[in-house]
């Protein structure tokens, strides 16, 4: 059982969209919640620290890869409940974009593998559906609707 569960308060989270031009940053989670699942790169924002500290910090811990300037792209909240209904997890997580600047892909910290994503291998991967909405968002965000 993870440290994190059955907490008395949300925990702040980052997830960063790091496009590189139309590939995405992926990593395959190293603990729970979603185990093995894949998700954005990112990870808790620690006491001190702004949330794009936080995202920077994070991206480059987890994926060796340096990123330009992020930007806020939503907040949601991931709340998963045990078979009593109480509250096992709950994060609050802050999603960013932010553009490639540096790096290659090597998991590290929490991630248990990262790689880029083409945009027509995204849609089959199993992740969590906020994930998949939050990615499109980010590149309307950094791209304009339709863009590139």
């Amino acid at each position: 059982m993870s440290d994190r569960a059955y907490p008395s308060r949300p925990f702040i989270g980052v997830g960063v969209v790091v496009l590189k031009g139309e590939d995405v940053l992926l990593i395959r989670r190293g603990r729970e919640p979603r185990k093995g699942q894949w998700s954005l790169p990112g990870g808790l924002q620690e006491t001190g620290e702004t949330v794009f500290e936080a995202a920077r910090r994070e991206v480059a811990e987890e994926t060796a890869i340096t990123i330009g300037t992020p930007q806020v792209v939503d907040v949601v909240d991931s709340i998963q409940r045990d078979d009593d209904g109480k509250v096992l997890y709950h994060y609050t997580l802050i999603d960013l974009v932010a553009s490639w600047q540096a790096g290659t892909p090597q998991a590290g910290d929490d991630a248990m593998h990262a790689e880029w994503i083409e945009p027509r291998r995204l849609a089959a991967i199993d992740m969590w559906p906020e994930t998949h909405r939050v990615i499109g968002e980010a590149r309307t965000l950094l791209h304009g609707p339709g863009g590139d």
